[in-house]
């Protein structure tokens, strides 16, 4: 006879309370965090189901009633971008896991790739590092990018090992049609050592960040602000 096994079934979602209700839509975790961050605007792609639950792991369906009330209408795409916008994004541990791990190996490629023995001026073989991150009990964060994280775990490392990141300073000018957003970009990669904004409403920015990391960089700036940017590069 053949036996049947039950699966667990889980869900990422993205969940928001609203007037003392619950409101809960099953989503893409990747393209869901890009949506929210405004990097996506194609919400169908977001969606598992376009359907509004009040309990996404019961099958409970939220009733129009309650939409109509709490949002002031029933279509499932408005209201699943509010959700997204205001509530949170609830992942299951099975994708933080994934996410954590993909994130170690960003991270230890960006630190193998640009970071060097002081003393020996070589760099550390990827496998000594995989160790003293386990020595270090790094704790890698799923919600940030592995740039915004190796400053940090460069900190921890170095009671370990003797290790250097060879930095760039660059002078950025971006004009004021793009600087408010670019300026998540450029905190994401880099310290900010000194800023002003211009009475143009342009941004001017000191930032010191690993040399490797700079092509990838000016690459995504210059993509954000369709080459609009000034860069100077300065003595370190």
């Amino acid at each position: 006879m053949e036996s049947i096994k039950s699966e667990k079934i889980k869900f990422n979602i993205a969940r928001l309370k609203k007037a003392g209700q619950i409101f809960e839509i099953n989503v893409d975790p990747d393209l869901a965090v890009k949506f929210k961050k405004g990097e996506l605007t194609n919400l169908r792609e977001v969606l598992k189901a376009e359907q509004i639950f009040s309990d996404t792991k019961k099958g409970e369906m939220a009733s129009e009633t309650q939409l109509q009330e709490t949002f002031k209408t029933t279509d499932p795409l408005q209201i699943a971008e509010i959700i997204i916008k205001q509530g949170e994004i609830q992942l299951t541990s099975e994708f933080r896991s994934e996410e954590r791990e993909k994130k170690k190996k960003q991270i230890l490629d960006i630190i193998n790739k640009n970071a060097i023995n002081p003393t020996t001026k070589l760099p550390h073989p990827l496998q000594r590092l995989e160790l003293a991150f386990d020595e270090a009990k790094v704790q890698i964060n799923e919600h940030q990018s592995a740039e915004e994280q190796v400053d940090h775990i460069l900190d921890q490392l170095r009671p370990i090992l003797p290790i250097k990141f060879e930095q760039s300073t660059l002078k950025l000018t971006i004009p004021a049609t793009h600087a408010a957003k670019s300026y998540s970009l450029v905190q994401r990669y880099s310290k900010i050592l000194k800023e002003s904004w211009n009475p143009d409403g342009s941004w001017t920015a000191t930032i010191e960040l690993p040399a490797g990391l700079k092509p990838d960089f000016l690459d995504k700036l210059n993509s954000q602000t369709h080459g609009g940017i000034t860069v100077e590069e300065k003595e370190s």
